[in-house]
C-alpha cells in the first residue's frame, strides 16, 4: 500500500509551509482556508493558554480571579474546535471507518473516496447553514454573556465559518481525487499507512 507522503506536503508539514497542488482558482482557496485555520488555532490556543495563567496568577497572588476568564476560555474552546474540524480535514485526520474501504480495488476505492467528500461536504455546507440559522435566531433573542456582556451570538460565529471551511476542505478532496490518478484523504493526504501503521 502507499505510503502517507506526497510531494505536495505531509500532515506533519509545518502550517506556514502549505503550498496547495490544486490547478488555479481552486489553489488559492485552498491556500486561504489554509491561512485561516493556521491563524485562528494559533490565536486560539495562545489567547486561551494566557487567559489561563492570567487567572491563575491573579488567583493565587493577587487574591483576586479575572471575572471573565471563564467565558473568554468557553469562547475560544468553540474556536479551536470549529476551526480544528477544518484543519483535522486538510491533514487526514478525521476518523475514518475504513473496513469495507480498505478491501477494495483501487478504482473502487477511488470512486467511494469522491462518494465520501461528497457527501460530507454537502453535509457540512448543510451544518453551517444550519447553524447560521440558529445563530441568526440568537441575535434576534438579545441575550448577552452575563461577564462580558457582549452578545450571545457573536461566540458562536465560529460554528458555521468551521462547518463552511470543512465543507470546502472536502469538496476540494473530491476536486483532488478526480483530477490525480492516486487516491487522497485530503488535498494533500495520499490514502495509505505510515510505516508504523498496518491495515487490520
Amino acid at each position: 500500500m502507499q505510503s502517507q507522503t506526497d510531494t505536495t506536503g505531509t500532515d506533519d508539514a509545518p502550517l506556514e509551509d502549505y503550498q496547495s497542488s490544486l490547478p488555479g482558482f481552486l489553489g488559492t482557496i485552498d491556500n486561504t482556508i489554509s491561512r485561516i485555520e493556521s491563524v485562528l488555532l494559533a490565536a486560539g490556543v495562545l489567547l486561551m493558554a494566557l487567559n489561563t495563567i492570567a487567572n491563575v496568577v491573579g488567583r493565587f497572588i493577587f487574591q483576586n480571579s479575572i471575572f471573565f476568564s471563564e467565558e473568554l476560555n468557553r469562547i475560544l474552546i468553540i474556536l479551536i474546535t470549529f476551526a480544528g474540524i477544518s484543519y483535522a480535514a486538510r491533514h487526514g485526520r478525521h476518523i475514518r471507518m475504513s473496513a469495507i474501504f480498505d478491501a477494495l480495488p483501487p478504482k473502487p476505492r477511488k470512486a467511494l473516496m469522491v462518494v465520501i467528500s461528497v457527501v460530507t461536504a454537502i453535509f457540512m455546507l448543510g451544518l453551517a447553514w444550519y447553524s447560521l440559522q440558529y445563530i441568526l435566531t440568537q441575535a434576534g433573542r438579545g441575550r448577552v454573556l452575563p461577564s462580558l456582556q457582549i452578545p450571545v451570538w457573536v461566540i458562536l460565529v465560529w460554528v458555521p465559518v468551521g462547518f463552511f471551511m470543512t465543507g470546502l476542505q472536502y469538496a476540494l478532496t473530491a476536486i483532488k481525487n478526480l483530477i490525480e490518478k492516486d487516491i487522497y484523504l485530503s488535498t494533500s493526504v495520499l490514502e495509505g499507512y505510515d510505516d508504523g501503521e498496518m491495515e487490520v
